[in-house]
């Protein structure tokens, strides 16, 4: 098995998990952490892609490492957003869920 095809199932495992995680767990933080593995799945696939001009005698591809570098900083920061609009909803209702329950008045 070769190297490229070890990171491209790899890649695809990881896109598969978290698409199972985003599809089964109702949290808000489960569902943050599933977003998480798919952009790594993601970044791991683009990483293979930029590896296809190594195999030529070439450097690896630019456009791909590029992407993968923006999309980590970008990944990073839209973590970091929801992870404060959580403590947020945590400090305002008491709990960072999103379930809606029947309150009787």
């Amino acid at each position: 098995m070769s190297a490229v095809l070890l990171f491209w199932l790899a890649g695809s495992g990881l896109i598969g998990l978290a698409v199972y995680g985003l599809i089964v767990n109702p949290h808000p933080l489960c569902k943050l952490l599933a977003l998480n593995l798919l952009g790594s799945g993601v970044f791991l696939l683009f990483g293979v892609i930029a590896r296809r001009g190594a195999a030529a005698g070439l450097g690896g591809d630019p456009v791909p490492q590029a992407l993968v570098i923006t999309g980590i900083v970008v990944a990073f920061s839209a973590t970091a957003i929801a992870v404060a609009l959580l403590l947020a909803l945590h400090a305002e209702a008491g709990e960072a869920s999103l379930d809606q329950e029947d309150e009787e008045p």
